[in-house]
């Protein structure tokens, strides 16, 4: 089925069930209420934290600060990465607060634990920053919609980069938590897919500082790679540990599955030149990100990350969804929001699936040499683009009950 066929479809499904909900659309206590859950304090507040919510306010300020008549408020919290805080305040966010939306989303484990309550009350989650391929795949629901990566795109996008070029023999080195447990499989699933194997595996805690055992067995393994199945603050040490051991300068390649702009600046390209990776988004890929992205800066001193562009991205859908329906009804809104077609400065042609992935395009890039780099923002190049269609997990492998009735 073709692109534009699918839209149509989905349009045509849309307005059919649409109809109930417009004869008596409304906005609940005359708000649209955005709850954000980020990691506001931990490993993950720099790639994402604080300033997401300056991406999100961006795409309020974009729509003019109101919807449908009713003005868009945002509440946010720092989850600390844990699942029994994140729920917490979810569920105080849904029971005070009568929040519509949900997004950030971080953490994998805090995301899971977050979207069953959303189900569970129908209320819409828009999923950010956690990784696990999980959130649309076994953990899947109505209530929910997976933005930016997954680890199946990551994994999927690298390690058949790296092992196609002929590094065949991988040690995994991941985080022992849900969504490193996830890079962990994705991973070894395209190593072997493509001919490669794994010689062996360990797992750190979450977060860690020392990574010098875990890397002296990488080391002494004899792979040819050695994957950071990881991200935040633990790439970043684990990067910096590499370097001191000399692990690239012995011949290893390291592969950082998950890598923000945030991280290469603070490794510096001097110690991270030459690293491939998967991103979803970057802001030098033309001149509209470039115009968007230095909005960003203008307003945080900062360029945006991936994740920080996929939040301006999903809530200016949802605001826009809400908008054209004039209700803030979960399923609704998520009706509408799979009906039309992503175009702004994250996606290009993008859209929502039955399992809630939203399938965009992918980059696989490269950190460039410091003798490349023109400026402080110059820290990649594109080594080839990923298709929509080829990025994400197919249909035909999911296990998610929305496509096969489970």
């Amino acid at each position: 089925m073709t692109t534009t066929r699918r839209f149509a479809l989905g349009a045509l499904a849309a307005s059919i069930m649409l109809a109930g909900h417009t004869a008596h659309a409304e906005i609940t206590d005359n708000e649209i209420r955005i709850g954000y859950l980020a990691d506001m304090s931990g490993p993950y507040r720099d790639p994402i934290g604080p300033m997401g919510q300056d991406a999100i306010q961006m795409a309020i300020d974009d729509v003019g600060g109101s919807v449908a008549g009713a003005n868009v408020v945002v509440l946010s919290a720092d989850d600390r990465n844990s699942p029994d805080v994140g729920s917490s305040i979810v569920r105080e966010w849904i029971d005070e607060r009568n929040v519509d939306m949900v997004t950030g989303l971080v953490a994998s484990s805090v995301t899971l634990a977050a979207i069953r309550l959303l189900e569970e009350e129908n209320r819409l989650g828009l999923v950010n920053g956690a990784v696990s391929s999980g959130v649309t795949n076994e953990s899947c629901s109505p209530n929910h919609i997976h933005w930016v990566y997954d680890t199946w795109a990551m994994s999927n996008g690298t390690a058949k980069a790296i092992t196609q070029e002929g590094r065949q023999n991988w040690y995994l080195l991941s985080a022992d938590y849900s969504f490193g447990h996830a890079l962990e499989g994705d991973v070894e699933r395209v190593v072997l897919e493509n001919g490669g194997s794994v010689v062996g595996k360990a797992r750190h805690p979450f977060p860690s500082s020392d990574f010098s055992s875990f890397l002296l067995q990488a080391q002494a393994s004899g792979a040819d790679v050695v994957a950071l199945n990881n991200a935040g603050s633990d790439t970043i040490n684990a990067i910096t540990t590499a370097g001191e051991f000399g692990i690239t300068q012995a011949g290893q390649v390291l592969a950082g599955m998950v890598l923000f702009s945030t991280d290469v600046r603070s490794i510096g390209l001097e110690a991270a030149q030459g690293l491939q990776f998967t991103k979803a988004w970057y802001y030098d890929l033309n001149d509209e990100t470039r115009a968007w992205a230095e909005r960003f800066r203008e307003r945080t001193g900062n360029m945006p990350t991936m994740v920080h562009a996929g939040l301006y991205s999903s809530t200016l859908h949802y605001l826009q969804a809400v908008d054209a329906i004039g209700t803030d009804e979960a399923q609704a809104v998520r009706q509408q929001m799979a009906a039309t077609p992503i175009n702004d400065i994250f996606a290009t042609g993008g859209y929502i699936r039955e399992d809630g992935r939203m399938v965009h395009d992918m980059y696989l890039v490269e950190v460039k040499t410091p003798e490349e780099s023109q400026n402080e923002d110059d820290l990649f190049r594109v080594v080839r683009t990923i298709p929509a269609e080829e990025a994400f997990r197919p249909l035909s492998e999911s296990q998610c009950r929305l496509v096969n009735g489970a």
